[in-house]
């Protein structure tokens, strides 16, 4: 067999959860041509899904040296190396990402872009923009648009009784299932407008028959399947269905088939919570956020125009309660300690960002940090740089993955959060928040280093947003020793403030902004920036 086969081979079975079979064959493949990139890029996928991530990281390696210039190859290398904690050679491996990004042609389309590896990285919003709109050119290349279909009128007709039609809403993710986006989105879904809203969802991910699959199947008139089709296909059938505004909830994550919007399926087209930033496509006329997270004087930084909604981009899912969490023996946790919260995965700690959580152990010598396990092999490697910062083993305990509602449990037992930077955590601050749980964050210059402090804003917790990384280690040190001022915090969280959970206002919201979307379109006017 050729290597391009055994790679189609081993990735195939890599997907069928044989990847350990799928190390063999791509050591086959690498047999026969030991430089090739693309058989590296297939065993570090194969490795990873294995747990061996420190292994992974050496065979990302070879063809970020292979190849300087790839963008691709380079952001694999730092994502690979960031969720295996280990920055041995962190700045070295940020500059040649950066480099090669500088270097692409700003009409390249040879590869993709990696904006996700960025988001979680030091970067400017010039750089995601370039990122993003290599990566959507590089998936919609060779891509004609269906012909377009200009947008009927909805208005009631002179004299008639029957109500205008509905506009036809269409969502497309793969995550309609146990997943974060879905734990987000439900509440929202049933709160829309049904007499004026028709809403319709395209997946292309599992239904695993969970409580929050049902719910948010529940929540749509129609739930299309589109995991079969190919994406010229799901444009198709997008098409077919009459959808006026079509919503992209995955952006570029794992599993995007934003690509599909390339057709230009529907009149309006829009970017929102999948992904904290600009899509860089042509394609798509709008990314709602909110004027934390885009405030309008950023808008060259993005290739859609800004949508804000006026409070938190983000919507909640006011049914979503805490059950009680266990004994802190139960967590590994010691009864006196004060625990601080790092729940955000381990790819988004950067060497920056340890520093300043290990001043404020510190600072606070009865602390425990209780981190999200990232794996044996990155726990591994925290530990040993907690040692190395002369902080005992003890003080550092590591969470391992477990259900949903098990985990938004848990962490109530936590006394405080620590938000990361300069990716902020999106979800996991909307869970600490709704398990009680006060959250200080430190803005960054772009969008993934601004959700948090959406969120504590639309929460009433202005205060535990800072701005550096003094303001940050202090905040969290006066809170660490102020049990009465975290009680405080813990009480206007309590409250559910209506600026983050009144989901039938946030419905109201969102669907005026779709309005104001569908307005212009039936005017022939382009799309424009929507300011709150």
């Amino acid at each position: 067999m050729t290597p391009a086969a055994l790679r189609s081979q081993a990735e195939a079975l890599r997907h069928a959860g044989r990847a350990a079979e799928a190390v063999d064959v791509l050591l086959q493949a690498l047999a026969l041509a030991p430089t090739d990139t693309d058989t590296y890029l297939q065993l570090g996928f194969a490795l990873q899904a294995l747990g061996l991530d420190s292994q992974a990281c050496e065979a990302f390696r070879t063809p970020a040296l292979l190849n300087p210039a790839s963008v691709m190859a380079q952001g694999y290398l730092i994502h690979a190396t960031q969720k295996a904690a280990d920055w041995s050679q962190f700045d070295a491996d940020l500059a040649a990402l950066r480099h090669a990004l500088a270097a692409k042609p700003d009409t390249a389309d040879d590869e993709f872009g990696m904006p996700f590896a960025l988001v979680g990285l030091p970067h400017t919003r010039a750089e995601l923009l370039k990122a993003a709109a290599l990566a959507s050119r590089h998936v919609a290349r060779g891509i004609r648009p269906l012909a377009p279909r200009r947008p009927p009128p909805r208005e009631r007709l002179p004299n008639a009784t029957q109500a205008p039609p509905r506009l036809r809403v269409g969502y497309l993710s793969a995550d309609f299932h146990a997943h974060a986006t879905a734990a987000l989105l439900v509440d929202l879904l049933e709160s829309h407008d049904r007499e004026r809203f028709e809403i319709r969802l395209y997946s292309h991910g599992p239904d695993d028959g969970s409580v929050l699959a049902r719910r948010v199947r529940a929540a749509a008139e129609q739930v299309i399947d589109v995991g079969p089709l190919t994406l010229a296909a799901t444009a198709q059938r997008i098409r077919a269905d009459g959808v006026d505004i079509l919503v992209d909830l995955k952006g570029h994550t794992a599993g995007s088939r934003m690509a599909a919007l390339a057709w230009r399926p529907a009149p309006v087209q829009v970017s929102w919570l999948g992904f904290p930033g600009t899509s860089g496509a042509g394609f798509i006329d709008y990314v709602i956020g909110d004027p934390v997270v885009t405030p309008l004087a950023e808008a060259a930084d993005y290739s859609e125009c800004i949508a804000q909604l006026p409070h938190c981009y983000q919507p909640q899912d006011r049914r979503r309660r805490p059950g009680p969490p266990p004994s802190r023996a139960q967590l590994g946790l010691a009864e006196d300690a004060l625990v601080l919260l790092g729940a955000n995965a381990v790819y988004k700690i950067t060497p920056d960002l340890w520093a300043a959580w290990m001043d404020v152990l510190h600072h606070l010598p009865a602390a425990q940090l209780w981190q999200l396990s990232g794996g044996e092999q990155a726990d591994a490697r925290l530990r040993q740089a907690a040692l190395q910062a002369g902080i005992a083993a003890d003080r550092l305990v590591f969470a391992p993955p477990v259900g949903m509602d098990e985990h938004l449990a848990r962490i109530g037992a936590a006394d405080l959060a620590l938000d990361s930077w300069p990716c902020n955590g999106h979800t996991t601050t909307s869970d600490a928040l709704a398990a009680g749980v006060p959250v200080v964050t430190m803005t960054a210059d772009s969008f993934p280093g601004r959700v948090a402090a959406s969120l504590l804003t639309a929460a009433g917790l202005e205060d535990c947003v800072t701005h550096d990384v003094s303001g940050y280690v202090e905040r969290i040190c006066a809170l660490g020793r102020d049990a009465a001022a975290r009680q405080a915090l813990r009480a206007t969280l309590a409250a559910r403030p209506a600026a983050l959970y009144d989901t039938a206002r946030f419905a109201r919201e969102l669907e005026a902004l779709y309005q104001r979307m569908w307005d212009r379109a039936l005017a022939g006017q382009p799309p424009a920036p929507l300011a709150a």
